[in-house]
């Protein structure tokens, strides 16, 4: 599905899943009670995990300070530990935010039909940008960047307006960035959680997995 370049590879190990029919919902009261339990549970545990060291190792491998630029699951993890809840946007990207705060492993998800593949993961060129959602211009020089075959569209840390999820969107692609290290029965076990709760959630049907 996504074309790691080799000075990547090395570096980081991608999963994803894709899914099709999927029901957005604004406001999804099914999951208020998984969502208010992940946070105290969060809130309980008051050091960082394995994984969450591991993440930001990724990042330095990628010559990247993630005390400055943070991985989109460990800025979750933060805001939920000073007390706030996470945000509450659609049934689907709700349920993203909930498996990438809990593995402590970057999420990004992405409106299937508003990609145009081949889809590579590389490191971004002088002067390639994309615009955020709800931010400024991100530039993607020497980070790595999901492309496809309109420019960049996602990393790590922050996903695009041109691919974002809508009210409207029915097929989604979500792509999980993760440290080379982490063993397959890891992998495995967050592809598992993420499908499950996405067929539960928004009534999504499996279009397509790998990485696993």
């Amino acid at each position: 599905m996504v074309n790691i370049d080799s000075q990547l590879s090395s570096v980081v190990s991608l999963a994803g899943v894709s899914f099709i029919n999927v029901n957005v919902t604004v406001e999804e009261p099914s999951l208020d009670g998984p969502l208010a339990e992940v946070e105290h549970r969060l809130r309980a545990a008051s050091t960082s995990d394995d994984m969450t060291k591991a993440v930001r190792q990724m990042y330095r491998r990628c010559r990247i300070d993630p005390t400055k630029t943070r991985p989109s699951s460990e800025a979750l993890l933060r805001r939920v530990r000073r007390g706030d809840s996470l945000p509450r946007v659609n049934s689907i990207v709700d349920v993203c935010n909930w498996c990438s705060v809990e593995s402590q492993i970057p999420f990004g998800l992405y409106d299937l039909d508003n990609i145009h593949p081949p889809i590579d993961f590389r490191m971004g060129r002088e002067g390639e940008a994309y615009a955020g959602i709800r931010k400024e211009a991100i530039h993607v020089a020497n980070r790595p960047v999901l492309v496809d075959g309109q420019g960049p569209f996602g990393n790590p840390t922050s996903d695009s307006a041109r691919t974002m999820v809508r009210n409207a969107t029915t097929s989604v692609l979500i792509v999980i960035f993760l440290p080379v290290e982490i063993e397959p029965v890891r992998r495995t076990a967050v592809l598992d959680i993420v499908t499950e709760r996405c067929v539960e959630f928004t009534g999504a049907k499996l279009k397509q997995r790998w990485g696993a």
